[in-house]
């Protein structure tokens, strides 16, 4: 069982799932007890199945955990958060998608979200402290967007400045900013 001072450390990739040169799968290795939703092997696109898998995954671990979301990962975290069943210690919320805007080529479209319930975002305010972490050059959510779903979150927001999507596509492989703001939450 964990203890209040060292909470567990969940990561919730986004509709890319587990990439191997991704800075969450990288600080996973690295973070003794963190753990990661496994990917679906199903319903890949279902905001429902995402949200199930997040919820399944936090039953198996005991004590106080920080959830730890990127892109389309984040938009699980809070709709998981408005129906949440059990506290969480505090989550940061990096490059988070605007899934409210059509997506570049590639990504799914407005409809195909709209159709798998992921639309709308919630606006609520997090039962738990945030941090949502955002770049001035993302390609899927802008600057402007970012700082409007962190204050309706009620999250501190840390502007990254010209990070992109803060993905391997971007340059980010290892993020060391990511485990000070993770120490900050603990």
């Amino acid at each position: 069982m964990q203890n209040l001072s060292n909470p567990t450390i969940l990561f919730v990739p986004g509709l890319r799932d587990h990439v191997a040169e991704h800075w969450q799968t990288l600080l996973e290795a690295k973070l003794p007890g963190s753990r990661s939703v496994p990917p679906l092997q199903h319903d890949k696109l279902s905001l429902a199945a995402r949200v199930a898998a997040l919820d399944e995954t936090l039953a198996d671990i005991d004590g106080p955990v920080i959830l730890v979301a990127h892109s389309a990962g984040v938009l699980i975290t809070v709709h998981w958060a408005q129906r949440q069943h059990r506290p969480i210690h505090s989550a940061l919320l990096a490059a988070p998608a605007d899934l409210e805007s059509p997506m570049p080529a590639g990504y799914p479209t407005m409809e195909a979200l709209s159709d798998n319930g992921w639309l709308p975002v919630p606006r609520g305010r997090l039962p738990f402290p945030s941090t949502l972490a955002s770049s001035s050059t993302d390609p899927l959510c802008s600057a402007q967007r970012a700082a409007g779903l962190a204050d309706a979150w009620g999250s501190r927001l840390v502007e990254l400045g010209d990070v992109g999507h803060l993905n391997p596509a971007a340059g980010y492989g290892p993020w060391p900013l990511a485990e000070t703001l993770i120490d900050s939450l603990r």
